[in-house]
């Protein structure tokens, strides 16, 4: 048959494996063998994770800057952000500059690791004259209460002497403010803070609803997985506590219990606290600033996927954001993602069809071996292609 259609394809990344822009032109090679004349739209989607940055930075149509900043355990390490071409906002993604995946894994403890490099992300592009900020929080080593971006933006800490902890002028520190020091703050100086601040705004991509501290909190939820033990997880448990006692007497903002106050070991709760922040979805945020809602009007079906899809997918990750909009506009949405789980619960949900890229059997090392997982996809997306042309596939349900 070979109709011309318009397609959507709005990929995620495959974490470790394939970015979002990758994932799509997979994709998009594979559909584009069936319907060479279609007109295909890709567009790089993520839910604030891996990806955001690109996803972000294209749809503002801007470009990546590169800079040296201090990685996770004040290693250099090189990172980079998006700007606007009118240099007004700036796409940070905490990842980059301070993530569980730069540090080998002997080494991960978010008792000792900061987010001194994030706050010098945000430095350099307040600098350039960026006024606008859009902030993704996934993928942190850290547990620090965002107090070493802080730093990096010329807050001070005390202590009990009245004594700076970690003191920098420089912003290049031998020393940043981590985990293991929470509990040793008394005083929040913020004379010196950059004044371009109170001129910004952030918005924080942000998926997690935990609170700054608790059993659901930062340190309990998320701190084992970045290293530390559970004599660990406890110490810096209390140590949020007690910083959020000293965040409300500097701001007089109550973050203990905010949702989202928790997401990236406490960085929500105080980009609130300090930068008025607003913590948004990430999907929803990527959604908007892609104008989603209106570039998909008129489409014949759109391709979504991730690395792994289950019933996780149907709680604000970025496939289940764009079936959302699509139902609306009764448009057909397939998931095609590398490993697949819970299929009769995506279908319910809506989703016109649900596969997998993966053919077995592959061990997950080879699953996600680059150009294996980039093959698989795009043979995937050929084969799904030739069953669309075959027969006409259901609009996504009302």
């Amino acid at each position: 048959m070979h109709t011309s259609k318009k397609i959507i394809i709005a990929m995620d990344s495959f974490k470790g494996c394939l970015t979002s822009t990758q994932a799509g032109n997979a994709v998009a090679e594979g559909i584009m063998n069936v319907f060479p004349h279609s007109k295909i739209i890709l567009l790089p989607v993520s839910d604030g994770g891996d990806g955001m940055l690109d996803a972000c930075t294209q749809a503002v149509r801007g470009e990546m800057i590169h800079i040296e900043v201090c990685g996770p355990l004040l290693e250099r390490h090189n990172a980079y952000y998006g700007i606007s071409p009118d240099k007004k906002i700036a796409i940070i993604e905490m990842a980059v500059a301070s993530g569980l995946a730069s540090i080998p894994q002997e080494k991960q403890n978010p008792m000792y690791t900061t987010s001194y490099g994030t706050g010098q992300l945000i430095r350099d592009a307040l600098d350039k004259g960026c006024r606008k900020f859009i902030i993704g929080l996934g993928g942190s080593a850290t547990n620090d209460g965002g107090l070493g971006m802080l730093q990096a933006l010329g807050v001070r800490f005390l202590n009990s002497y009245d004594e700076e902890l970690c003191a920098s002028h420089t912003y290049t520190p031998a020393s940043a403010m981590h985990g293991a020091l929470l509990a040793q703050v008394e005083r929040i100086d913020t004379s010196a803070i950059h004044p371009a601040i109170k001129d910004s705004q952030f918005i924080v991509a942000c998926d997690v609803q935990s609170p700054f501290y608790g059993p659901n909190g930062a340190a309990y939820v998320f701190a084992p997985q970045k290293g530390a033990n559970p004599q660990e997880v406890k110490t810096l448990d209390e140590g949020l506590q007690h910083l959020a006692e000293i965040i409300c007497d500097t701001t007089g903002k109550d973050i203990s219990q905010l949702p989202g106050a928790g997401a990236a070991g406490g960085m929500g709760g105080s980009m609130v606290a300090f930068f008025h922040a607003k913590l948004i979805p990430g999907a929803q945020l990527i959604l908007d600033m892609l104008d989603f809602r209106t570039i998909i009007q008129d489409a014949d079906f759109i391709i979504t996927g991730e690395g792994k899809s289950d019933r996780q997918t149907l709680m604000g990750k970025i496939p289940s954001g764009i079936l959302s909009e699509a139902i609306r506009q009764n448009i057909p949405v397939i998931l095609l993602s590398g490993s697949i789980e819970n299929v009769d619960e995506l279908n319910r949900a809506g989703f016109a069809a649900v596969f997998s890229s993966t053919p077995a059997p592959l061990s997950l090392a080879q699953a996600t071996e680059s150009q294996t997982a980039f093959s698989n996809l795009r043979s995937a997306a050929e084969q799904l292609g030739r069953l669309i042309n075959l027969y006409d596939i259901p609009p996504a349900k009302q």
